[in-house]
């Protein structure tokens, strides 16, 4: 059994929890009574979860291959070697059987072709264009330079022409094909291209990415460039503001919306080539979560150690790791929980 949100149906990036039943809990015993009321649906489904239900078979044979002494008449999930000495290794039979399941499930299927043929047709000193076969179920196409996106809205034919580039800089190019409900393809084939006249004086930054992201900031690193004076910032295009340092953090966003960023080396009055795109999406509003240790830890918000349950991201101490205790545990960014 796997369920599956509609999201993560419809091409978002999802999680993969796994969800094992206890002993007589699995099909063969009570039907899909563990699958349908363990509450675990609900909850995938408002935190883009895929949940796995592996089920264990009901057996009256020995796992002699194995090293076990009894078998599994009430099909439980051995962890504790019952049924056979390779329980937790890969080479037991219940681990394989879910590592195969794991691995069909996150294989990167793809339900769209990739694109083919790409090519540049021209350059100039700021612009290359490029056109691809097209792909019969495709509502539209993505271009990435450089491994950033380089179109702001969807591509709704097969050629496009990436403007404001550097004079004199090769660019690597690749398409992807975009379906109905919005996942896109495999990369197509790679191609370069370069601008015409003299490249800039200016190194370009490198190494950006996104990190401490909440509800409405965004905060971006990056590496520094040797003789240059200030840095430009840009989100979705358009130039946000120029800074000294190597960072710059983003503020008075919107929640659960997705922002585009790029920057660029200024010295003098030469403005280097724009970095590699990163993409981030903030937070929604503060989540909280009223429930026990032993869930938190099982859902990912709080770990335990040395018997204690910790929240993920703050490390702040919940408590005893069991049943009893409940904490009220908020999330205030990605992986980053804390106690109110």
């Amino acid at each position: 059994w796997v369920y599956v949100p509609k999201t993560c149906a419809d091409g978002a990036t999802c999680k993969l929890h796994i969800a094992y039943h206890g002993c007589l809990q699995g099909y063969e015993k009570i039907g899909d009574k563990y699958v349908k009321n363990t509450g675990y649906n609900r909850w995938a489904d408002t935190n883009n979860i895929i949940v796995l239900y592996p089920q264990a078979v009901a057996t009256n044979t020995i796992n002699s291959a194995g090293g076990a002494s009894i078998p599994n008449p009430n099909g439980c999930w051995d962890w504790v070697g019952w049924y056979g000495t390779d329980f937790s290794v890969k080479s037991g039979k219940q681990s394989t059987a879910t590592k195969k399941m794991i691995d069909r499930i996150t294989s990167g299927f793809n339900p769209i072709d990739a694109p083919t043929e790409l090519q540049v047709l021209a350059t100039t000193d700021n612009s290359v264009t490029l056109a691809w076969r097209p792909v019969s179920s495709a509502t539209g196409y993505n271009l990435y330079r450089n491994g950033g996106k380089a179109n702001n809205g969807i591509i709704t034919g097969t050629t496009f022409t990436d403007n404001n580039l550097n004079s004199g800089t090769t660019y690597t190019y690749t398409v992807k094909a975009v379906s109905s409900a919005g996942s896109e393809s495999a990369a197509s084939n790679s191609v370069t291209g370069k601008t015409k006249g003299d490249p800039p004086a200016v190194g370009t930054p490198n190494g950006l990415i996104a990190a401490d992201i909440t509800s409405n900031s965004i905060t971006l690193r990056w590496n520094s460039v040797l003789g240059v004076t200030a840095y430009n910032v840009y989100r979705n295009g358009n130039k946000l503001t120029s800074v000294s340092l190597t960072s710059y953090t983003d503020t008075d966003l919107r929640s659960a919306t997705e922002y585009r960023y790029q920057v660029s080396s200024v010295k003098d009055s030469s403005e280097s080539e724009k970095s590699i795109e990163v993409q981030a999406t903030t937070l929604t509003e503060k989540v909280c979560f009223n429930d026990n240790n032993f869930n938190h830890v099982t859902t990912g918000r709080a770990y335990h150690s040395l018997g204690y349950a910790l929240a993920t991201g703050s490390n702040q101490n919940m408590g005893l790791y069991n049943t009893f205790q409940k904490t009220n545990l908020c999330k205030i960014r990605e992986n980053y929980y804390v106690i109110e």
